[in-house]
């Protein structure tokens, strides 16, 4: 398969102290990687394209490293996570696809094995399309407090011939989560839902 080439990282991190209620104490942080890389099947309809998954994997371990960086270096205070793909114009839906396992698996590793499917998403977009990422506990899909999403997007890119891969990660709840269901704290961690 064709090596994997960047054009470039971006990496946002935002603090949240309020969403209109009272201020806390300690604000939530949510960080989002950006990997911004050359699309090998950019143009054409390539028939064998999972290769290039096991080719992703070190982009996938530096992406959700950098993630923890940003968030402190200390993976434990993750608690929740995401992933997407915007792909160029000349690309197609399935090569976003391809992202699934390496993101994914990379966040799960540095995290210590967490249990939680890692939701993502994924367009066809031209250069400043933005993606909702959504994200969602890291051990259980089911806690509602930690349901969100992260836009994330960049003015030059995806080009017709790039794809864009992101992961994102938060260090916990919507700030003012009220909504109820499965609490982080009842979590059972047997099954990654509950």
């Amino acid at each position: 398969m064709p090596d994997v080439e960047i054009r470039k990282l971006i990496t946002s991190v935002e603090e949240i102290y309020h969403e209109g209620g009272p201020r806390a104490e300690k604000p939530l942080r949510r960080a989002a990687v950006m990997a911004v890389i050359r699309n090998p099947f950019a143009g054409r309809y390539e028939p064998e394209i999972q290769g290039f998954m096991e080719d992703l994997k070190p982009l996938g371990l530096q992406m959700a490293q950098k993630l923890i960086d940003a968030l402190g270096g200390d993976p434990s205070v993750v608690e929740g996570y995401g992933k997407g793909a915007i792909i160029g114009a000349a690309g197609e839906l399935e090569h976003g696809a391809l992202w699934h396992a390496p993101g994914g698996y990379a966040m799960r590793e540095l995290l210590g094995g967490a249990k939680a499917i890692v939701p993502s998403a994924k367009k066809v977009g031209g250069p400043g399309v933005r993606l909702d990422v959504p994200i969602t506990h890291k051990d259980a899909s089911y806690v509602r407090s930690h349901f969100d999403a992260m836009e994330v997007g960049v003015n030059d890119a995806p080009r017709a011939d790039e794809l864009a891969f992101i992961l994102v990660m938060t260090t916990g709840a919507r700030v003012h989560d009220r909504a109820g269901g499965l609490a982080a704290q009842d979590i059972r961690g047997e099954d990654g839902l509950r």
